[in-house]
């Protein structure tokens, strides 16, 4: 699909620079539930990807842990301040700014991808999950969390759009023959308060690997 520069979908840098240009973080600094629910599975050393990570707190969480980070963002205020929070918490991450789907993404590069509520646009997903789950090296793990169609009846935070946000059939469709799919539950929870999200919720989420040979 041919981009349109006047799209704000075509600019995600400048929609999340504006998100993320107050001085409070825009979904806290508190890990991602999903990521934090799988905590048993990371081990020090681990290589990890973090797309869209924004002002980096699951990056961070996952530093601190003694992961090696690598975080790619559109937003270069995002990002900036993913550095801040990273030295403030003693840590460091490799953070990168560039729209995902021009990057330049690695294969079999990573033990771990995390994508916690990167929503785009129905054009672009499948592709785009694509690309990112070849980054994971054989056995590598892939963990996500999104909001589900029925998110938008709570009406607060998430996507206005339906075709851009996850089912199972979806996420099946985008994965299946990359990933051996160990969870994959469509489910109603709370999210913590933060400035965009909290409250009740419909979110999806998966946990895969990368198949070997």
């Amino acid at each position: 699909m041919a981009r349109d520069p006047s799209h704000p979908r075509d600019r995600p840098g400048d929609f999340w620079d504006q998100r993320y240009g107050g001085e409070n973080p825009v979904f806290g600094h508190e890990p991602n539930q999903w990521l934090a629910a799988n905590a048993d599975l990371l081990k020090p050393g681990m290589t990890a990807l973090l797309p869209g990570d924004g002002e980096g707190r699951n990056g961070v969480w996952l530093a601190e842990r003694g992961l090696t980070v690598t975080s790619v963002d559109a937003s270069p205020v995002g990002v900036e301040k993913s550095q801040h929070l990273a030295a403030a918490r003693g840590v460091s991450i490799n953070a990168e700014t560039a729209d995902l789907r021009d990057w330049d993404a690695p294969e079999a590069a990573f033990d771990l991808v995390v994508l916690a509520f990167l929503h785009v646009g129905p054009d672009d997903r499948t592709e785009l999950h694509r690309k990112l789950a070849l980054t994971l090296k054989p056995g590598g793990l892939l963990l996500l969390e999104g909001f589900t169609p029925d998110h938008l009846g709570y009406g607060k935070g998430g996507p206005p759009d339906t075709g851009m946000m996850f089912t199972e059939d979806r996420l099946r469709d985008d994965f299946g023959d990359l990933l051996d799919i160990e969870h994959l539950e469509a489910l109603k929870t709370e999210l913590p308060a933060s400035e965009r999200h909290g409250g009740p919720a419909a979110v999806i989420r998966l946990r895969a690997r990368r198949r070997r040979g």
